[in-house]
């Protein structure tokens, strides 16, 4: 296989922001892989808050990509001499695991959903991100994505104007589906008693407490009358047993896991563990985000617009449709191409 790496800074339509900073720009690292003539293309789309950075992707792809075996097909194997270059670096590896899966399923003729032998006859609707700002911005955000066709709002908080915020946001939205996400950001108690505020409001609420406070998330948990889902909480299939106990729902993300193959994983162990299935993104290309249309079939909950936050023309690559997440409309691989 032939491969190239391509580092691409990406404007944001907004400066979006979550309980932990706000960004304008997001940088991705592309990965393409060639074989007999046909080329996968992956990304990367890394974040600090897992301990990467566009500079730390940069500096292990050569050797990850140097470790791989010569036949695409031998995905297993590719993982494991991943893993054995580097520990953790998880989104270097998944825009690897991306672009191999591309590849691969390119080689056969099929759509990566197809390849995989998923069933795409129902696939959910993703989300679309309210991110955290002033709360008038926020209901003029919310206005405007209901009014551009999105039916499911997935709003940021983690202030104290939560309550304000979820009350702006209804106003201006009444008839699109809420989840909120606090991004860590509540004490037990202040879960406890918001998820009460919102109880009948949201449909649910992401990472409430800090994933370092297992005793706490499990207390809002067991109190709250509201869905849990764990997203910082639960990084790979391992995280699995522990984030049931604090959690209903398993947001799993390809950056987060290292890819398609460790996120089917992830969501077959959510599974066996009585937990309802989410994918999440980072402010992704669709060069990674066209994966995750793929994986749809086994998911109850999507959040994919990373590459919908992104301002007209900044992403080098089109891909199969977002929100409505639909991989039968991709002939072969993934339907990441460059525009």
């Amino acid at each position: 296989m032939n491969a190239a790496v391509e580092r691409v800074t990406l404007d944001l339509a907004e400066p979006f922001g979550i309980a932990r900073g706000t960004q304008t720009t997001a940088e991705n690292v592309v990965v393409e892989l060639t074989h007999e003539g046909l080329t996968g293309v992956g990304a990367a789309a890394p974040s600090a808050h897992y301990g990467e950075t566009p500079d730390t992707v940069e500096a292990v792809l050569p050797d990850l990509l140097d470790a791989l075996p010569e036949d695409p097909h031998d995905l297993d194997a590719a993982h494991a001499a991943m893993d054995e270059v580097v520990a953790g670096n998880a989104a270097a590896k998944a825009a690897v695991d991306i672009a191999l899966h591309d590849l691969v399923s390119e080689l056969h003729g099929l759509p990566l959903y197809r390849y995989l032998g998923l069933d795409a006859s129902e696939t959910p609707v993703s989300s679309f991100t309210v991110g955290l700002a002033d709360t008038d911005e926020m209901a003029r955000k919310a206005r405007e994505a209901a009014a551009a066709g999105h039916s499911v709002l997935k709003v940021k908080l983690g202030t104290d104007r939560d309550l304000d915020i979820v009350e702006a946001v209804t106003d201006a939205a009444p008839d699109a589906r809420l989840r909120v996400d606090a991004n860590e950001a509540w004490t037990p108690a202040e879960a406890i008693r918001k998820c009460e505020a919102l109880a009948g409001r949201v449909e649910f609420v992401e990472q409430p407490v800090a994933a370092s406070n297992p005793a706490g998330a499990r207390r809002a948990f067991e109190a709250s009358p509201v869905p849990i889902a764990a997203d910082e909480s639960l990084v790979t299939a391992s995280d699995v047993p522990g984030a049931a106990r604090v959690a209903d729902i398993a947001n799993v993300k390809l950056m987060k896991c290292g890819g398609v193959r460790p996120a089917v994983e992830a969501f077959h162990a959510a599974r066996a563990h009585g937990m309802e299935t989410m994918l999440g993104c980072m402010v992704e290309s669709n060069a990674a985000i066209a994966a995750g249309v793929h994986l749809a079939p086994l998911l109850d909950y999507a959040d994919l617009d990373g590459s919908l936050l992104l301002a007209e023309g900044s992403d080098p690559f089109a891909g199969p449709p977002v929100p409505e997440l639909d991989p039968t409309d991709t002939a072969t691989g993934t339907g990441a191409h460059r525009r």
